[in-house]
């Protein structure tokens, strides 16, 4: 589903966010991506978004070289990822549930199906019962919850996430990686970045960046 083939990104002469990489991933895999900060996760990340375009090399997502796609090819692109951030980016003005329809009504569902879709995905998450209180009123490890329930409710094929669990206590980081799990048992193909020796001693599969390099892949 993913190939990176000599992937370099360079943001001046001297300095290097990826340099060189390249590994696959197969349709349906979880795999986490480790490394200290500055390793290049975050750009890695951006980069199957096309958020940041790669310096040289090619970047593959179900064959179509993301780095040289057409702006406006990028909106439609996105709608088969779920994206999840360490700044959950909820809108504290309205409630979660107005937050998870929010992505349905951009793309021109209804104001039904996309209330009936968000009430699915809050419930995914164990959110259901919180629907309609306000972000703000929430624990961060909740706040982390409904923003996988808003990357999830396009029911997408591919979610990248990056460092879901920081700053977040053991139970709560738990339960945002059970929720991810839980997208992955039934097919989506889960790439998460994460600092968290316990979640990546557990992990099947780990991709290690050092300095922008591939460390190994095992």
């Amino acid at each position: 589903m993913i190939e990176f083939r000599n992937v370099s990104k360079q943001y001046n002469t001297d300095s290097y966010a990826l340099r060189d990489v390249s590994f696959t991933i197969a349709k349906g895999e979880l795999v986490f991506l480790a490394g200290p900060s500055g390793a290049g996760k975050s750009t890695l990340l951006k980069m199957l978004a096309a958020m940041e375009r790669p310096s040289s090399g090619e970047v593959l997502v179900n064959g179509q070289d993301i780095g040289r796609i057409r702006p406006s090819a990028v909106p439609s692109l996105r709608r088969n990822l779920g994206l999840i951030f360490q700044q959950q980016r909820l809108l504290n003005d309205r409630s979660i549930l107005a937050n998870v329809m929010l992505p349905l009504l951009v793309t021109g569902a209804s104001h039904r199906e996309a209330a009936s879709r968000a009430r699915a995905a809050l419930d995914k998450v164990g959110l259901a019962e919180r629907a309609e209180a306000q972000p703000l009123s929430l624990s961060g490890g909740e706040q982390q919850r409904v923003s996988i329930a808003r990357a999830i409710v396009n029911r997408p094929q591919l979610i990248l996430a990056d460092e879901p669990t920081a700053n977040l206590d053991r139970a709560s980081a738990n339960r945002v990686l059970d929720a991810l799990r839980a997208f992955h048992s039934v097919g989506v193909t889960c790439i998460i970045s994460s600092h968290d020796e316990q979640m990546l001693d557990a992990a099947a599969r780990v991709i290690h960046l050092n300095q922008g390099q591939l460390e190994d892949a095992a």
